[in-house]
């Protein structure tokens, strides 16, 4: 790799001492790869037995495994296509293994492309609940979308905004809040090397005041006795350390709890920030000479019972015309076994969406997803989503066209040529060994492609 900034190599030898050649000779290896099963779709303990790839367990996450790089490519499978798994550096997946997410809960990804440890929450989530997916950067919001899409996350609304503008909005909210938080990245040096070209220490100073007005935005949107996780993909104490010392000052209702997959990393540094005060044993940092990932650090925050403060109103979300619910009604009855469309439903120029009735009005916010997309309302028809196809059960449409992953047809499909079939008409469901992957649609003997352009196999 390229050669390191010459002040963060001083750095590392101040703060590691004797273990600084340990850390150093990590950087002569070959980054750590690793993938997380998407339980949403699949158990963790069948994907082995389903791939080409050797699989080793990671130990922090039971859903996840390392892979071997220089011989696999799982991005390249169509399972990865099917949203079967998500190719995630291990010590990434630690922070949304801290936030323990729970079905029904209400919770907050703040800065969550391009969705890694979004899609890990929501699949803890197995469906309920509401997951408030938060990007402030829109050119990073596409992949977020998609990601989420390919996992078939189904109760995820996606945001375009700063953080300051949704803490009054969601005043109380939410059950547990992740803040992975923009920073100098050096714990990603080794897999990224530019990251290590954009480097600098006052680059490492505003990220630490960035860091600290984001979780100064987050702090009024957590319910009392809710839990905030902050991390970080940098060994700097500034950024880590430093910045919660700063926001326990500041927000004293909030106390540090252990982090639970403790016994897998080291602790957080006390004698590295000023005051050091002893509690900061109870972060965790993921340091590569000790484990088989990049560096990254995890704090957990508690907000200590007390006044859960003005509970805004659920908002209001404008009704669809009678003419689109009867366009709706006759494609679930044409294509669905069961009407899964119970809800509020609401439109988006001519985009339909299934929204929570949980939900606090979004009317002035940048909204990229209100929640389930549906599909496009047009003139005299209902244009199913790819979202809709990569959320549903097999089981649950009437038309399914299923492949194994060595047939032809199957990556016809992908590159989007159009296919035979005579066993009906209307929308069918393609499927890889009963996963879905996309829509199709049958007349006159043909099956029209419908698998987005965008995501297209290369002939």
């Amino acid at each position: 790799m390229k050669a390191l900034p010459p002040a963060f190599l001083e750095q590392m030898n101040e703060l590691l001492g004797e273990e600084y050649p340990r850390f150093l000779k990590t950087y002569q290896l070959p980054p750590i790869r690793s993938l997380r099963v998407n339980t949403l779709k699949v158990h963790p303990e069948q994907l082995p037995k389903m791939v080409p790839f050797h699989l080793e367990p990671v130990p922090w996450c039971k859903e996840a495994y390392y892979y071997q790089h220089e011989i696999d490519r799982p991005g390249k499978h169509v399972y990865h296509a099917a949203g079967l798994y998500y190719i995630q550096d291990a010590s990434a997946m630690s922070p949304a293994e801290a936030l323990d997410p729970q079905p029904g809960e209400k919770i907050l990804d703040l800065c969550a492309a391009p969705g890694g440890k979004t899609t890990q929450i929501a699949a803890k989530m197995k469906g309920h609940g509401i997951l408030v997916a938060n990007e402030v950067d829109s050119k990073r919001i596409k992949a977020l979308v998609e990601n989420l899409e390919r996992s078939g996350v189904a109760n995820a609304v996606v945001l375009n905004e700063y953080p300051e503008h949704l803490s009054d909005r969601f005043a109380h909210f939410f059950d547990r809040i992740l803040i992975d938080a923009p920073c100098s990245g050096e714990g990603m040096f080794r897999k990224d090397p530019e990251s290590a070209e954009r480097w600098s220490l006052r680059s490492v100073e505003k990220c630490a005041e960035l860091q600290l007005q984001i979780l100064s935005s987050a702090a009024p949107m957590l319910k009392a006795g809710g839990r905030l996780v902050y991390s970080t993909c940098t060994f700097n104490p500034r950024e880590n350390e430093q910045v919660i010392t700063h926001f326990l000052n500041k927000y004293p209702e909030f106390e540090l709890i252990s982090v639970p997959q403790a016994q897998y990393y080291q602790p957080g540094r006390p004698e590295w920030v000023e005051s050091s005060p002893s509690e900061l044993t109870h972060t965790a940092r993921l340091w590569p000479h000790h484990l088989r990932g990049e560096g990254h650090f995890v704090a957990v925050l508690q907000k200590k019972e007390g006044s859960q403060g003005y509970q805004k109103r659920v908002g209001k979300h404008p009704a669809i015309h009678s003419q689109l619910k009867k366009l709706l009604q006759n494609f679930s009855s044409d294509t669905l076994k069961q009407s899964l469309f119970s809800g509020t439903l609401t439109l988006y120029g001519e985009h339909l969406y299934l929204v929570s009735s949980e939900l606090p009005s979004l009317k002035g916010l940048r909204v990229e997803r209100p929640g389930r997309y549906l599909g496009q309302a047009k003139k005299n028809h209902f244009l199913p989503s790819h979202a809709l196809a990569l959320s549903l059960r097999p089981e649950l449409v009437q038309q399914t066209l299923n492949f194994t992953e060595d047939e032809p047809e199957l990556y016809q499909y992908l590159q989007g040529e159009a296919l035979s079939y005579t066993q009906g008409k209307g929308w069918v469901l393609i499927t890889v060994n009963q996963f879905p992957l996309g829509w199709g649609k049958a007349s006159g003997g043909l099956l029209k492609n419908h698998y987005p352009k965008w995501l297209r196999w290369d002939k």
